[in-house]
């Protein structure tokens, strides 16, 4: 067994003073409360030593973890029960690792009382999704009104070779030399190497404030534990919100050679950009990787273009081996942003021009039957159809690394997918090309589908 610790901390960073009510129903074991969400989340963030993609695994290995909120006078401590000895130094919890540890009890508490059945925000419209991210994302003060467009999303596998993650460092250097901000999902892998790059770059131009945002959700945090470079952790209610959030944020969107989660991203993205009324917006997005990623993104386009049509080429740039005009590109990219912006009188911090339609903003639940009933066909909108494929590649994410769907997997096999017989061998080479390059679990793991094509 592992190493653990027992110990009482206080919170750190923007967590707030908790009321009796809060405390309580974080202490609350029932299935109303948030206890477990936040003992599961919690130990993703103590974990953070630990290479691994399989959160039902981490669960079973610190089965004698918990956490307890205590209410004090002057304010509430966290009561920790055997938790991973590597968030703690000499007794003490890493500084970093306590202020991500904060931000997911700021997180957890603001949405159940302020976003979850109020009736200012109505989740299932368009509007009030979108406000409900807002909302959620200035709560975490992620939201900087005086700052110039900067902010670069990026995307990418936390399952990628040695020579792709230098690659992405490499990226994230050049970027970071620009005065470009780096956001990912906040793992490991292209999620990390970008913000270890910049990282260096910052210090190089002795850049002050540099944001290092990582975004992420219940379901995913335990398999993808927030990487230490993080200085700015949200925590969104689920997949559907977190992609948004990236949307809203970002000024421009780097994509990295990654798995099935990346693909779930691109088609998100593509989709929205593809809708009429986004058409005339500004929004850089680059393709890139190492030389050896080449066949990866070859594969990546021939897939969207079939599925999407060739018109999808006109909203991304693929750019091999040269971080240098990636950066440059970015950068060139963003500044049309914030010029557009300006003629628009549109907010640096928060795109609320772009037009997302509900069927990206619907939490999809990942179920046999849902997957099952997935139409995958052409008879229907591009950006219709990229929804549904986006929605199938979300359920062999949750099939592969998030608690429920492995759970789901176990009791029941393989998720199965339909689809037009063309697309249907399309997706399976696609997915075949992923488990061969190694992209669907972390190196050393032995990778067993989630899923069958029929």
């Amino acid at each position: 067994m592992p190493e653990t610790l027992s110990t009482i901390v206080s919170p750190e960073g923007s967590l707030e003073v908790l009321s009796q009510s809060e405390v309580n129903r974080l202490r609350d074991t029932s299935t109303s409360g948030l206890h477990d969400l936040v003992r599961r989340c919690a130990l993703a963030i103590l974990n953070c030593d630990t290479p691994t993609d399989d959160g039902l695994a981490v669960m079973e290995t610190y089965k004698d973890f918990d956490i307890e909120v205590l209410q004090q006078d002057r304010g509430i401590r966290l009561k920790l029960s055997n938790a991973p000895a590597c968030a703690f130094v000499d007794g003490r919890m890493i500084r970093g690792v306590r202020e991500q540890l904060s931000a997911v009890l700021r997180d957890i508490v603001y949405v159940y009382n302020e976003i979850q059945n109020n009736p200012k925000f109505d989740l299932e419209t368009n509007e009030g999704a979108t406000n409900a991210v807002f909302h959620i994302l200035r709560n975490a003060s992620t939201l900087r009104t005086a700052h110039e467009p900067s902010m670069v999303v990026c995307w990418g596998g936390h399952s990628i070779t040695r020579e792709e993650y230098d690659y992405t460092k490499g990226v994230g250097y050049h970027m970071g030399l620009r005065g470009l901000d780096i956001c990912t999902g906040c793992g490991p892998g292209a999620m990390k190497g970008p913000m270890k790059g910049a990282n260096l770059a910052h210090a190089k131009q002795r850049r002050h404030g540099s944001r290092y945002l990582g975004i992420s959700e219940p379901g995913i945090i335990a398999a993808e534990s927030p990487n230490p470079i993080v200085n700015e952790l949200v925590i969104m209610p689920d997949i559907e919100k977190r992609l948004e959030a990236f949307v809203r944020i970002g000024h421009g969107i780097v994509v990295f050679p990654g798995g099935v989660g990346t693909a779930e991203e691109i088609l998100y993205l593509l989709g929205i950009l593809m809708h009429p009324d986004n058409r005339d917006i500004p929004f850089p997005v680059i393709f890139t990787g190492p030389e050896s990623a080449r066949d990866y993104f070859q594969r990546i386009d021939e897939f969207l273009c079939y599925t999407l049509g060739e018109s999808v080429r006109r909203h991304y740039r693929i750019v091999v081996d040269d971080p240098i005009t990636v950066s440059r590109l970015m950068r060139d990219g963003i500044q049309k942003v914030a010029e557009f912006r300006r003629e628009q009188n549109d907010a640096f911090y928060f795109n609320w021009r772009l037009n997302i339609e509900r069927g990206f903003q619907q939490p999809f639940e990942p179920t046999h039957e849902a997957m099952a009933a997935l139409a995958l066909h052409h008879d229907q909108p591009n950006h219709e159809l990229a929804a549904n494929l986006r929605r199938a590649f979300s359920g062999i994410v949750a099939g592969n690394v998030k608690e429920p769907g492995v759970r789901a997997i176990a009791a029941r096999g393989p998720f199965r997918l339909h689809a037009e017989p063309e697309l249907m061998a399309r997706l399976d080479a696609l997915l075949t090309s992923f488990v061969a390059q190694g992209r669907m679990k972390l190196p050393g793991s032995e990778y067993v589908p989630c899923y069958t094509l029929g």
